[in-house]
């Protein structure tokens, strides 16, 4: 997996993930919160962590209109136009499925610190939760 920054949208899957979002809009979103929090899923993969901190940034950037970190042109235009009565209600899957995220059944936390970027990344992940309220 390709890992360039701390970002939700700085590694291969997110960046990909964006494209799926634009393709399939708000059930992308869904299913990456669904995947996360499905509770026969007892350890979460890197991939899955990945796709739901990007989904959970673009939510977040629909939702509050701040979308400074989608640099995507497509995804920017999919975010410009969503409907806020439909993603409202993915705001609290989208908070309990990055809380899974950090947790101790979830790659990623163990993955950062590994890489040394641990702190880096949990502020990148802090940002995203009060973004999403």
């Amino acid at each position: 997996m390709n890992i360039w920054g701390t970002g939700s949208f700085e590694n291969e899957i997110g960046a990909a993930f964006a494209q799926e979002v634009v393709q399939d809009g708000t059930f992308a979103l869904a299913e990456a919160f669904d995947v996360a929090l499905d509770p026969d899923n007892d350890f979460l993969a890197a991939e899955e962590g990945h796709r739901v901190l990007a989904a959970a940034e673009i939510l977040a950037a629909a939702l509050t209109g701040e979308t400074a970190g989608i640099t995507d042109a497509a995804l920017r235009g999919w975010v410009g136009s969503a409907n806020l009565t439909v993603l409202e209600p993915l705001r609290e899957l989208a908070r309990e499925a990055v809380r899974r995220v950090c947790g101790p059944e979830s790659e990623l936390p163990d993955l950062w610190a590994d890489r040394g970027d641990e702190a880096e990344w949990q502020a990148e992940v802090e940002r995203l939760q009060a973004a999403l309220g």
